[in-house]
C-alpha cells in the first residue's frame, strides 16, 4: 500500500473532522468533502444511542433488569476495569445505581503506575470487589512477539481478545449474567477497519507460525465453543454509555472529583505498551495517528471543534523524556535489542489477511462443512 503526506497531491483531509487518507486506504468523501466516517457515525448513534426521556427509561429498565437476574448471587454483574476513562466512569454509575459490581481488571504485564492505583481508588470509593486476571507473562510476550515478527497492524488484540474470552469465562463460572461495557458510539465509534483484526484465527496462525511457546494458559475460546456461545450464550453485555449523556470532558471532572481519579495524557494509555504502540509504533511504522480517529469521533458528537481537533494534533504524540522510558522498558521487556527492534520498524507491513481469517467454525474446521446446514437452522 503506497503511504501518502500531507504534500501529496492526492492528499484529502475530511472538510468536517480530522480523518484523512493517509493510511486508510478504504476513506471516501462525498462532494462536500466530508468522509465516510461520519456518516456511519450518524447511523449508529441514530441505532444504538438513546437520549433524554428515552435514554433514561431504557436505562432504569435495564438496571432493574440486572438486579433482578442478580437476586440470590453475590454479584449483580461484571465490569471490565482498565483505570480509564470509561470504565471508571461506569463504576461511578453501576455504584450510583446500587449494582452489587465484580470488578475484573486483566493484568497483561503492561500495567502503568497510575492505572493501579486508578484501579484502587474505584474499588475502594465505589465498595466493589475487585479480581484481578494475572496472565501467564511468557505466554503473553511470546503471543505478542509473534505479532512483531509477522509485522502486521492490530498488535493489540493480543489484550483484547484475551481480555474478552476472560470476561466470558469468568461469567460462567460465577453464574453471572450481565456484563457492563465501557464500549460506546459517542466518543469511540471511529475507527478504519484497515487498523484493527480482533479475530482468533488470525492470532492462531500468526502464533502457528512464529511463535516459540505452546499455548497452555492464554484464553483463547476454541472455534466449537465460539459458535456454540454464539447461539447459547447464557449472558449479555450492555453497553451502558449509549443510555445516558456522556460528555467526555464533563466525566473527567466528575470522576476525579468523585473517584480521585487521575488523566492519563492519551485514550487507554493507562498501558505501557498501549501507550508505547500507539505513541510510537503505529505512527512511525504504520503511519497511523489514532488520534485523529478519537478527536474525529468527538466531532461527530458534538464535542469537539475541527480547530481544537487540529491544535491537539499540533502537539506532540509522545513526550520525548516519556518515550525514552518507555523505550528502555519494552525493549527490555520484550527482550528486544536495539537492532532487532530498528529492524522491525524498518520492515514493511503485511496486512492480517496474508495470515488466516476465519468467520465461522467451517472455515476453521473444512471437515465440519458438511454440518453447515444444521448449525444454520
Amino acid at each position: 500500500m503506497m503511504v501518502l503526506d500531507k504534500n501529496d497531491p492526492n492528499y484529502q483531509q475530511c472538510s468536517l473532522s480530522v480523518m484523512d487518507n493517509i493510511a486508510d486506504p478504504d476513506i471516501t468523501f462525498d462532494e462536500k468533502g466530508i468522509c465516510n466516517y461520519y456518516y456511519e457515525y450518524l447511523a449508529a448513534a441514530k441505532q444504538q444511542v438513546f437520549e433524554a426521556e428515552e435514554g433514561q427509561r431504557k436505562y432504569d429498565s435495564l438496571i432493574a433488569k440486572i438486579k433482578a437476574d442478580g437476586q440470590g448471587k453475590k454479584y449483580d454483574c461484571i465490569l471490565g476495569v482498565s483505570g480509564g476513562v470509561d470504565s471508571t466512569y461506569l463504576a461511578y454509575l453501576a455504584k450510583e445505581a446500587g449494582l452489587r459490581v465484580l470488578c475484573v481488571h486483566f493484568d497483561n504485564g503492561w500495567n502503568s503506575e497510575l492505572a493501579v492505583k486508578n484501579i484502587q481508588n474505584i474499588v475502594e470509593k465505589c465498595g466493589f470487589d475487585l479480581y484481578t486476571y494475572v496472565i501467564d507473562w511468557e505466554e503473553f510476550k511470546d503471543i505478542q512477539l509473534a505479532y512483531f515478527k509477522a509485522n502486521v497492524i492490530d498488535i493489540e488484540a493480543v489484550t483484547d481478545i484475551a481480555i474478552f474470552s476472560a470476561l466470558d469465562n469468568i461469567c460462567k463460572t460465577q453464574q453471572i449474567k450481565h456484563i457492563i461495557d465501557g464500549r460506546n458510539v459517542v466518543t469511540e465509534h471511529t475507527l478504519p477497519p484497515s487498523w484493527i483484526c480482533k479475530n482468533h484465527s488470525n492470532l492462531r496462525d500468526i502464533h502457528r507460525q512464529f511463535g516459540t511457546t505452546k499455548l497452555k494458559s492464554y484464553p483463547l475460546i476454541s472455534p466449537i465453543r465460539r459458535r456454540i456461545l454464539a447461539k447459547t450464550k447464557p449472558f449479555t453485555s450492555w453497553p451502558l454509555l449509549n443510555y445516558v449523556p456522556y460528555n467526555k470532558a464533563e466525566v473527567k471532572t466528575k470522576i476525579i472529583n468523585e473517584l480521585s481519579w487521575r488523566d492519563y495524557g492519551g485514550k487507554h494509555y493507562e498501558s505501557v505498551f498501549t501507550r508505547f504502540y500507539q505513541g510510537y509504533i503505529l505512527p512511525n511504522k504504520f503511519k497511523v495517528d489514532k488520534r485523529k480517529a478519537h478527536l474525529s469521533n468527538l466531532i461527530f458528537s458534538g464535542q469537539l471543534n475541527k480547530e481544537a481537533a487540529l491544535k491537539e494534533l499540533a502537539l506532540p504524540i509522545y513526550p520525548e523524556e516519556l518515550f525514552v522510558n518507555d523505550l528502555t522498558f519494552v525493549l527490555k521487556k520484550l527482550n528486544f535489542s536495539e537492532s532487532e527492534f530498528k529492524q522491525y520498524m524498518s520492515t514493511p507491513a503485511r496486512p492480517h489477511t496474508a495470515y488466516s481469517i476465519s468467520i465461522s467454525l467451517f472455515d476453521e474446521y473444512p471437515v465440519l462443512k458438511p454440518l453447515r446446514k444444521l448449525f444454520n437452522k
